[in-house]
């Protein structure tokens, strides 16, 4: 059986460990510029998981069922080096693209980040940003619901409120195939909401924001698509305002050491945009 299309790996995962005097909580969103580090009251554990490989098996995931969704679609913006040209042309194909594939009525990018990955570096600013190797969740509902009430008309927030709203991800590699440090997501199928789940402040320069932390759970099931071209591309749902008891309304992730990836694969370089996406 050749890499490609091996069926699974087992790799080293970062889970979270609650901090020991029970408070909240909390981490820093930029570094230390000192010593890179984010600055946080919590530790981390590592574990060994399996992680299939879905290469040949995308139909096997959905954004409804598991929380994620592969697709085939290259766009004619493939730069990523200028953020203003990113926003300029990227962000409008990006777009297009997600109401094209969820069915969406508008969809609405507030931010993106590019990862490029720097063994010996320290800094980790906005702008120098690096795969992050811990289990998380982007977004809990109430920080969800601010993203509404923060990039959006006020006029339009109750309407847009009353009806059902997600936040996607939108995560691609960058110039070649994403072997090094690639991306593994977790089937929401598999999740205990009520045991693995803990609200974490993200503490921004000027605000708080919350995301989930993740804590290990054997019954996880991961996936991963090995080597992500630039052409394809993975919408993670980071939150659903759906509440059916059915339909997937997060997905946990975390980059990951692939040990099956080649000694000469160029170094991971991937851009995520974040979008908010309301439905009629």
């Amino acid at each position: 059986m050749s890499a490609s299309t091996i069926d699974s790996v087992t790799a080293t995962l970062h889970y979270f460990e609650p901090p020991a005097d029970g408070s909240k909580p909390f981490i820093h969103i930029n570094a230390d510029p000192k010593t890179g580090v984010r600055p946080q009251n919590f530790e981390t554990r590592t574990h060994q998981v399996e992680i299939e490989n879905l290469r040949g098996k995308e139909h096997t995931v959905s954004l409804d069922t598991t929380g994620f969704q592969y697709f085939k679609r290259a766009v004619p913006h493939t730069t990523f080096e200028n953020n203003e040209v990113v926003e300029k042309e990227y962000y409008p194909q990006s777009i297009e693209l997600v109401k094209e594939l969820t069915g969406a009525s508008r969809a609405v990018v507030f931010d993106h980040t590019i990862r490029r990955r720097r063994p010996g570096e320290i800094e980790d600013t906005p702008d120098k940003r690096q795969p992050v190797p811990r289990v998380h969740i982007d977004q809990t509902e109430g920080s969800a619901i601010a993203r509404v009430h923060r990039h959006l008309p006020a006029e339009d927030v109750p309407d847009l409120l009353s009806k059902c709203f997600q936040i996607i991800n939108l995560w691609r590699p960058i110039k070649h195939a994403a072997h090094d440090w690639p991306l593994t997501l977790c089937d929401y199928r598999s999740v205990d909401r009520s045991a693995d789940l803990v609200p974490t402040t993200l503490k921004y320069p000027d605000r708080d924001g919350e995301t989930f932390s993740v804590k290990f759970n054997p019954g996880h099931k991961w996936k991963y698509l090995r080597g992500m071209e630039p052409e394809e591309l993975v919408l993670i749902k980071c939150y659903d305002s759906q509440k059916d008891g059915k339909t997937a309304v997060f997905t946990p992730h975390t980059a990951f050491e692939d040990p099956t990836t080649p000694k000469d694969a160029p170094l991971r370089e991937s851009i995520e945009l974040r979008l908010l996406v309301f439905y009629d």
